[in-house]
């Protein structure tokens, strides 16, 4: 056994992904950081390798360079898979070129600006058999993985209804500010048709599917561009309904003044429904036709043995973003470590290319419905 080897695309010094994703693929200990193309030049490149203690010729100057040289390597040295935390245009041609060379990837969402982009990076990880983990951190919280198992079990009987939501605050000021804070996000050139779609709409998508094991077909959304001189959505409603006949309603806004990360599900069925909130995220409510109301945490009763497992740490102790994060790389390590050794790995548990391929379709459907007056459109 040894520790799997990773190298980073994006995350120079002053990015909060870059720590987020350092942090959390360190904390089970069977990863390491090896090398880097940290920024958009090489002088900040090598400045953040230096400060990450990595070896100045392990510090690249672009991507191009990483993978070309890393894959010159002797097979025992190389980096065995890339992680991509830039801005949303800069994911696909390194994660294209990384499966192109051999590499496997981690990526951070929306995995791709365009449909297109993103049926190519699935074609490609067809063909290749890499592996390739969608950082769609949420779902690798022990409690999403109860409400997950909940619904697959049949606790809740027939899924009917959903609700979702993802409200934040921090685009409430003016647009010079918001510029001031994240100047990309505001920018379609960088961030894609999707402002707040791209940003956060993608995890309440994913929420959904990932509890309910099944996927949004058809989508009615209206969106919102709060602000003078605003381009891009940063707030919305959606309708959607569920390949299983289950229908919902989607509110996802970062102009909603007072709201931190308010991201959390109501999911109901025949029998029973739950409830989860991200600001409270270890714990999971749920409410029954013929008992008393529960309260699910990590380490409680009636928790399932393959959650029981997720959490790292005693009941009563808070777990929460980067412990998420971490989930998601611990599960797609133990998967990459059996690739490695040519041993069989059932069912991995972690967002694909294909989760990817339908964050970006969904993206493309909503400001296509919101176009035409918020007519539905299928998936």
């Amino acid at each position: 056994m040894r520790r799997l080897r990773m190298g980073m695309i994006g995350g120079g010094i002053g990015s909060f992904m870059g720590g987020v994703h350092r942090k959390a693929s360190a904390m089970d200990g069977m990863i390491e950081l090896v090398c880097g193309a940290f920024s958009s030049t090489a002088e900040k490149s090598r400045e953040t390798g230096r400060s990450l203690y990595l070896p100045e010729e392990r510090c690249y100057g672009n991507f191009e360079e990483m993978i070309s040289k890393e894959k010159e390597l002797p097979e025992g040295e190389r980096m065995d898979f890339v992680a991509i935390v830039t801005p949303n245009h800069l994911h696909f041609e390194p994660a294209k070129m990384a499966l192109e060379n051999g590499f496997h990837v981690v990526c951070d969402k929306p995995m791709t600006l365009t449909v297109e982009e993103a049926k190519t990076l699935e074609k490609l990880v067809k063909e290749t058999g890499l592996l390739f983990a969608l950082t769609h951190n949420y779902t690798g919280n022990a409690m999403v993985k109860q409400a997950r198992k909940m619904v697959e079990s049949g606790d809740l009987g027939s899924i009917r209804k959903i609700h979702v939501q993802y409200l934040q605050g921090w685009m409430a000021a003016e647009l010079d500010e918001q510029a001031a804070i994240k100047p990309w996000r505001a920018d379609p050139a960088k961030s894609g048709v999707g402002g707040s779609l791209a940003d956060i709409g993608t995890h309440a998508e994913n929420l959904v599917s990932y509890i309910t094991g099944t996927d949004i077909t058809e989508l009615a959304a209206d969106l919102g561009r709060i602000g003078e001189g605003r381009v891009l959505d940063n707030d919305g409603n959606i309708l959607f309904r569920m390949k299983n006949g289950a229908k919902g309603t989607m509110s996802i806004s970062q102009i909603a003044v007072g709201e931190e990360n308010d991201l959390a599900i109501r999911v109901y069925g025949s029998k029973g429904s739950i409830q989860w909130n991200q600001e409270d995220s270890t714990r999971l409510y749920a409410k029954w036709v013929d008992k008393p109301e529960q309260t699910f945490t990590p380490d409680g009763n009636s928790i399932y043995d393959e959650v029981r497992a997720v959490s790292r740490i005693p009941k009563g102790h808070p777990e929460g973003y980067l412990e998420a994060f971490a989930t998601i790389y611990r599960n797609f390590g133990r998967h990459l470590m059996n690739v490695l050794e040519n041993k069989p790995f059932e069912n991995p548990d972690y967002p694909t290319v294909s989760d990817g391929v339908r964050g970006v379709q969904f993206i493309h459907a909503a400001v296509k419905s919101d176009e035409n007056n918020a007519a539905w459109v299928s998936i």
